[in-house]
């Protein structure tokens, strides 16, 4: 017999309208400290000193991108774009995983999160949230929109997951890749996740379903960061993981709005999310005071960091279980974020690269033809310990910084894009957090004091009107002076010894980018191909 308990209200559009029959308890809405409570009593986690919830994911450390599918119906079928990473899934199939999912979750608890995407009312998107771990249930309150009581009294999703981390799918049987799935179906508004305790695959495939659904009402969805100043001045972060969107956003002379999902309607800016998903691993409390104060905060849940189990004191430095140990924590956590999580316009848009070649300028500012170039590669570079088996620098690109979760064509969002620079006239800037002085091995990380000092006198207009010269290989502007910041590291060229080991990198380099885009040439407007770099 089904037992529910509610922690605040719960709708009555129940949970047989996902085919989940015969359960045990039924967890509805619980609040932060019935979760913790919860995941104690279930030994799902270690409460930590002074409050953080600590977990382990298991052998699944990061998202499991083979295993993450879209199923190909006829609602969506023509707007997907078919390929490795939106791989087609058979709906047959999926039924038939959907009803062995319900039978596997009989008899269990499950937790259940009623809550929102997007922070506009205009543009938001009523979610479910279905757990089997108590945890999971927590990192979904911190990291969508959590709903007001009169809210949930009301709230049917128009978007559901169920994640069982415990369930296992049988290859050879279901059609998957591996036992772990991921599995979006937009005709039935439905996520399926099994095999896998990373919780950020709950995170991503809500923001692959809001970057589906966002387009269709003129709404550009960014994998951004995004702040403003107190004069409301809006600045947005591109990046992929590891070039600092989070690190440099979560700035104490600014408001943040968010720290990775957001969408570009015509009234302005809004985040997706209600939280945040930071990387952990050697947290500074000196370069980024603000992330590293949410360890030491009740209601954070941090995965794969070390912590004494006798002491319960943590080890952000440790690395043993993997680099990308991560924190999610409501966005309430730091101090300097707006709830409402709204800003008007973009001033300011950046794109952050982490180039472990070390040929790329520190900041440069681009045109929009320029813009639309870098947005559809999407570059920066994977390094040692970042990935198994990269041992040295390998380019990464991502289209439109976020391809795992970009359902559609990659034109569609850089054509929502173009009209906005059109419309709204934002500068443009790309942004190095890489390496200087030569590449990864040899070079050293870009300070980060100086990539703050950088993007300081972007977004306060203090570069306007800086002199600048062009990248002889890449065409960008780089200024050549900047407040803060020794004039000879703004040119890349000048922190090498060898300027002849420069120029081949950076031949290299450019070489990979025109490789790399082949793929657009025919699908983009003359000027952009014209910002491809120039290979002697």
């Amino acid at each position: 017999m089904q037992h529910e308990h509610v922690g605040e209200s719960h709708s009555h559009h129940g949970l047989d309208h996902h085919r989940l029959h015969n359960l045990s308890d039924v967890w509805w809405n619980l609040t932060t400290a019935a979760l913790y409570e919860q995941a104690v009593r279930r030994r799902e986690g270690l409460l930590a000193h002074l409050g953080p919830l600590v977990v382990r994911t298991g052998h699944h450390t990061g998202r499991s991108a083979n295993d993450k599918f879209v199923v190909r119906e006829p609602s969506s079928e023509q707007h997907v774009a078919w390929g490795k990473i939106n791989r087609p899934f058979p709906p047959e199939r999926f039924e038939r995983l959907h009803d062995r999912l319900a039978s596997y979750l009989q008899m269990k608890e499950v937790f259940v999160q009623d809550c929102f995407a997007g922070a506009d009312p205009r543009y938001r998107l009523p979610i479910r949230v279905i757990t089997e771990y108590a945890w999971h249930s927590l990192f979904a309150r911190n990291l969508f929109r959590q709903a007001s009581a009169e809210e949930l009294a009301r709230h049917v999703p128009e978007f559901t997951v169920i994640d069982a981390p415990r369930f296992h799918a049988i290859p050879e049987k279901d059609g998957t890749n591996s036992e772990t799935f991921i599995i979006v179906n937009f005709a039935e508004r439905l996520v399926l996740i099994g095999g896998t305790s990373y919780a950020g695959e709950i995170k991503k495939s809500i923001f692959t379903v809001m970057n589906y659904l966002m387009p269709f009402r003129d709404v550009l969805p960014m994998h951004c960061a995004a702040n403003m100043n107190d004069r409301g001045e809006v600045a947005i972060f591109f990046g992929l993981s590891g070039t600092g969107k989070t690190t440099l956003s979560a700035d104490t002379t600014r408001t943040l709005i968010g720290d990775d999902e957001h969408g570009w309607s015509d009234e302005g800016v809004f985040n997706f999310e209600g939280g945040c998903y930071a990387k952990m691993i050697r947290l500074s409390p000196k370069a980024e005071p603000e992330i590293y104060a949410t360890t030491r905060r009740f209601g954070t849940v941090l995965e794969n960091v070390t912590v004494d189990t006798v002491m319960r004191r943590l080890d952000l430095d440790d690395d043993s279980l993997t680099e990308n140990t991560r924190g999610a924590y409501p966005i309430s956590h730091i101090p300097n974020a707006t709830r409402e999580g709204r800003g008007g316009h973009p001033r300011h848009v950046v794109f952050l690269t982490a180039d472990a070649f070390g040929v790329l300028p520190p900041i440069s500012r681009l045109t929009r033809a320029q813009a639309l170039y870098h947005f559809l590669l999407g570059y920066t570079a994977k390094v040692a310990g970042t990935e198994k088996g990269v041992t040295e620098p390998v380019p990464n690109f991502s289209t439109c910084y976020g391809a795992p979760f970009m359902p559609l064509y990659p034109q569609r969002y850089a054509e929502l894009l173009g009209d906005r620079i059109d419309r709204h006239a934002p500068s443009v800037w790309l942004v190095n957090t890489g390496w200087t002085g030569g590449a990864y091995g040899v070079g050293k990380r870009i300070s980060i004091a100086h990539t703050r000092a950088m993007v300081h006198a972007a977004l306060g207009g203090r570069l306007s009107d800086a002199p600048t010269k062009r990248h002889p290989v890449f065409g960008l502007e780089m200024p050549t002076e900047c407040p803060g910041v020794p004039s000879e590291v703004l040119d890349p060229r000048n922190t090498w010894m060898d300027k002849a080991a420069y120029d081949a990198q950076a031949r290299m380099l450019a070489s990979r980018f025109n490789e790399q885009f082949k793929v657009y040439e025919a699908k983009v407007a003359p000027e952009v191909r014209a910002a491809s770099p120039r290979v002697a």
